[in-house]
C-alpha cells in the first residue's frame, strides 16, 4: 500500500469523523475537531507570513534587491518600530502588565474608525443612490439582445427604459418602500396604506431571509457533496479498489 492511499485512507477517516458529529457528541469527533484547528492555526501562522507581513512589513522595512545584489527598492527602518508596537498585544497575557496591550488595541480602533467613514460611505452610499430607479418606460417594448452589436449600440440600448426594466424597477422601488415602512418604530402607524405597506415589507423581509437561509444550506451541502465525492471517488474508486484488486 503505497504512500498516496495512505494519505487518501486518513483523510477519508477524519472526513467520516468529522460528520459524526450528526449522530452525537463523541470523543472520536473530538479528536479529528482538535485535530483539524491544529492543522489551521499552522495553517494560518503561515499564511500570515506570506501573504501579509512579509509583503506589507518585512518587504517594506529591509527593502528587496536582484539576485546580483542590486537594489529595487530601499528599506524603511521605521517599520521596525510596528514590532515592540504589535508585540505589546500579547501581554493581554501577563497580569501585571496588561496595560500595555491597549496601547496597539487603541491604535488598530482608531484607524479602523477611520477607514469605516470612508468604508461606509463607498458602500452604502451608492446603494441609496441606486434605490431611485426610473419606473415609466421610455420604449414600450422588451429589451432586445445586446449579442452582436456595437458598442454604441449596446450603449443606446442601457440608455433606454423598457417595459421588462420599469416592471423589473417597480418591484424594487415597492420593495424598498415596504420594508423601509415596516421599520418605523417611532410613532404608530394608524393609517391603513402604511400597515399595508408594513405587512408587505414583512413578508418580503422574510422571502429574502428564507433566500439567504436556502443558500446557506446549499452551501453546506455543496461542501457535503464535494467530500462525498473525495471519499467515494479519490479513495475508493480510484486508490483502494485498484490497490486490493491487484493484490
Amino acid at each position: 500500500m503505497n504512500y498516496m492511499v495512505v494519505r487518501l485512507g486518513v483523510s477519508a477517516i477524519l472526513t467520516f469523523g468529522l460528520y459524526s458529529i450528526l449522530y452525537r457528541e463523541n470523543k472520536f469527533y473530538r479528536l479529528c475537531e482538535h485535530i483539524f484547528l491544529g492543522l489551521a492555526s499552522g495553517w494560518a501562522l503561515v499564511a500570515l507570513w506570506t501573504d501579509t507581513l512579509k509583503s506589507a512589513w518585512w518587504d517594506k522595512m529591509v527593502g528587496s534587491t536582484t539576485d546580483s545584489g542590486q537594489m529595487l527598492t530601499r528599506g524603511y527602518w521605521l517599520y521596525a518600530l510596528l514590532l515592540p508596537i504589535g508585540l505589546m498585544g500579547y501581554m493581554v497575557f501577563s497580569r501585571k502588565h496588561n496595560w500595555m496591550s491597549r496601547i496597539p488595541i487603541g491604535i488598530i480602533i482608531g484607524l479602523y474608525s477611520g477607514q469605516q467613514f470612508q468604508a461606509w460611505q463607498n458602500r452604502y452610499i451608492p446603494q441609496i443612490s441606486d434605490t431611485i430607479r426610473p419606473v415609466v418606460p421610455t420604449v414600450w417594448s422588451l429589451r432586445p439582445e445586446t449579442t452582436g452589436l456595437t458598442p454604441d449600440q449596446v450603449a443606446t440600448i442601457h440608455s433606454n427604459v423598457y417595459i421588462s426594466d420599469a416592471l423589473t424597477n417597480l418591484i424594487f422601488v415597492f420593495t424598498v418602500i415596504s420594508v423601509l415602512a415596516y421599520f418605523l418604530f417611532s410613532f404608530e402607524t394608524k393609517s391603513k396604506v402604511i400597515s399595508g405597506l408594513s405587512l408587505c415589507g414583512r413578508w418580503l423581509l422574510m422571502i429574502g431571509f428564507g433566500a439567504i437561509f436556502g443558500s446557506t444550506v446549499m452551501m453546506r451541502f455543496t461542501l457535503l457533496i464535494d467530500r462525498m465525492s473525495f471519499v467515494f471517488q479519490d479513495f475508493l474508486m480510484h486508490s483502494l479498489v485498484p490497490t486490493l484488486t491487484h493484490r
